[in-house]
């Protein structure tokens, strides 16, 4: 995978917004990473924390306070004209909110086909109306769904239908915004196995965003792990879950249930003290220095970098390597 040039690069990506006057909120803050074609990276942290914001501004969503965001080496920000458009059809986003992404007033047909439209991917309604039918299929539904309002289905069909929507231009990338946190428990295996089979059929490139530490686990390959704007941790998925060298990383992964009662009944659960700071008014130094339990004084003074202490696990923590579970 190495050898192949990142599909998305992102670098010292940083996104402020003010609010209240001269107040700045640091949403996201100096993130860096690639995504290699066909490759999943998943982005856990608590809410709040700038994932969404993150990926929005990687697909062009909000523009960069600092940083750059490369699409096949080209600026995501920069794009103009035929670049723009070819990009908006490479690229799609699945919300989070099946009730709020999806225009109530649209038949499932024009849902579908919007972007087709847009972007001219048919030649006749024939043509049209069997792709729907097509995609339709694909994601569980049935050609009858097609002429429905969205009112008329439950959460987890309306995801399928966003997922179709998305699937519709051929993309080459999606943003995946929490796309089963607002669905039942029982119906979020099922969009996630969905997705991952479109991954394998369709050679399609995810960042997956969503604070299930489990779900994550079960969809990326990469995770990166983030805290008030920053990324604390990033690595192999395996090696990240059964590993953690960052503290917070330790606590979320302490925080997963294990299925085997005799592993669970011995395992020590870490309690973070305090609250997370507000994005207007983070700490110095190290963001995580006031609930870490090891934070010293050069902690308060000096924010770690994000380096790489083992092959492919990079931790921003000045004493990584030294607090492992």
């Amino acid at each position: 995978m190495s050898s192949k040039a990142p599909l998305l690069e992102v670098t010292g990506l940083k996104k402020y917004f003010q609010v209240g006057g001269k107040d700045i909120l640091k949403a996201v803050d100096d993130v860096s990473f690639q995504i290699m074609p066909g490759e999943t990276l998943g982005v856990v942290g608590e809410s709040g924390c700038g994932k969404t914001t993150c990926g929005r501004t990687c697909v062009g969503m909000y523009k960069p306070t600092e940083g750059k965001v490369l699409y096949n080496g080209k600026d995501v920000h920069s794009l103009k004209g035929a670049e723009r458009k070819a990009f908006s059809k490479d690229v799609q986003i699945i919300f989070q909110d099946p009730y709020a992404s999806l225009n109530p007033r649209m038949t499932v047909a024009e849902i579908i086909g919007e972007g087709m439209d847009i972007h001219h991917l048919y030649t006749g309604k024939k043509e049209r109306q069997e792709r729907i039918g097509e995609l339709l299929r694909m994601v569980g539904l049935n050609q009858e769904h097609a002429n429905r309002f969205i009112h008329e289905f439950s959460g987890g069909q309306r995801q399928r239908i966003g997922i179709a929507r998305a699937l519709a231009v051929e993309p080459k990338f999606i943003l995946c915004d929490e796309p089963v946190s607002a669905l039942d428990v029982s119906i979020q295996a099922q969009i996630a196995n969905l997705l991952i089979r479109f991954q394998r059929e369709l050679g399609l490139t995810y960042l997956f965003i969503a604070h299930d530490l489990a779900m994550v686990k079960h969809i990326s390959d990469r995770v990166a792990v983030m805290y008030l704007g920053a990324v604390m941790e990033l690595a192999d998925s395996e090696e990240l879950y059964s590993h953690p060298m960052h503290p917070y990383t330790e606590a979320l992964m302490s925080a997963i249930p294990i299925a085997d009662p005799d592993i669970e009944t011995d395992r020590k659960r870490i309690v973070l003290e305090g609250d997370v700071p507000s994005p207007i008014n983070a700490p110095a130094g190290c963001k995580f220095q006031n609930r870490c339990s090891r934070a010293q004084e050069c902690c308060r003074q000096k924010a770690p970098e994000l380096k790489e202490v083992a092959p492919n696990h990079f931790v921003a923590c000045h004493f990584a390597g030294e607090t492992e579970l």
